[in-house]
């Protein structure tokens, strides 16, 4: 039997619920479906991918982290300058291998995620005419 699931929505915990809603808001250009006073849910403009959920629950940020958002974009030095004027900190890790197609940031509160670079990954594949979306990825990979 095939599967009927699907991802839905991704929820993060979240300390300050302004300030991860406004920043996760910017650094997907997700638009803002509900807002109460401690949960936000954030949704594709175009409706194509997950919703990010922010749930303010008090919560230790673990490190590494057991599941983590990898942020994909053909613009990887853009896109990781644009989301650190966003707040974001670049994290450095030590097996993080010399050629590898990501760069590992975190958000305002410590939440790590990736920007990968899916250039590589696009000039593998035939062309089709049809534009990559941005939209994250759940991995299960600690870093």
């Amino acid at each position: 039997m095939p599967a009927v699931l699907r991802i839905g929505s991704i929820v993060l915990r979240v300390d300050d619920l302004q300030r991860q809603t406004e920043f996760w808001e910017a650094a997907l250009d997700y638009v803002r479906r509900d807002l109460d006073k401690d949960f936000s849910l954030l949704r594709p403009r175009d409706g194509v991918g997950p919703n990010l959920s922010l749930d303010q629950v008090p919560s230790t940020v673990q490190v590494p982290p057991r599941i983590h958002l990898d942020l994909f974009t053909e613009d990887q030095a853009g896109e990781v300058e644009r989301l650190k004027a966003l707040g974001a900190t670049e994290v450095h890790w030590d097996k993080r291998p010399p050629d590898a197609d990501y760069v590992i940031l975190a958000d305002p509160e410590g939440n790590r995620f990736c920007v990968v670079d899916i250039r590589a990954q696009i000039s593998d594949r035939p062309t089709t005419g049809v534009s990559v979306l941005h939209f994250p990825y759940v991995v299960s990979t600690a870093l």
